[in-house]
């Protein structure tokens, strides 16, 4: 059975830091995607940055620079390194497994508040 669990999230300051880590259990698939998402209150999901099994990263432009994905070398856990954060960057991250031909697995989400 395949679980998904973040942590991570936290209160910090506009300019502060914090690395989300997305740990999954009974991945025993080969191929797959692991991403993260946010949502805001009253907004839609957002695509937050990727890594796939092959190691291929993916972020968008409005996470560029600022954001980095990484991985253990197990690869049973991902990491969102989050810097210079905005307070637009506040939401609940969510951390999914996407595997083809199979489905999604989805954690519970961690909340991340950008506030002084």
């Amino acid at each position: 059975q395949v679980q998904v669990v973040e942590s991570g999230g936290g209160l910090v300051q506009p300019g502060g830091s914090l690395r989300l880590s997305c740990t999954v259990t009974g991945n025993t698939f080969k191929f797959y995607t692991m991403a993260w998402y946010r949502r805001a209150p009253g907004l839609g999901r957002e695509f937050v940055g990727s890594i796939s099994s092959s190691g291929s990263r993916n972020l968008p432009d409005s996470v560029k620079g600022r954001f980095t994905i990484s991985r253990d070398v197990t690869k049973t856990a991902m990491y969102l390194q989050m810097n210079s954060l905005k307070p637009e960057d506040s939401g609940a991250y969510f951390c999914k497994l996407g595997v083809p031909e199979v489905g999604e697995y989805w954690g519970q989400g961690t909340q991340v508040t950008v506030s002084s």
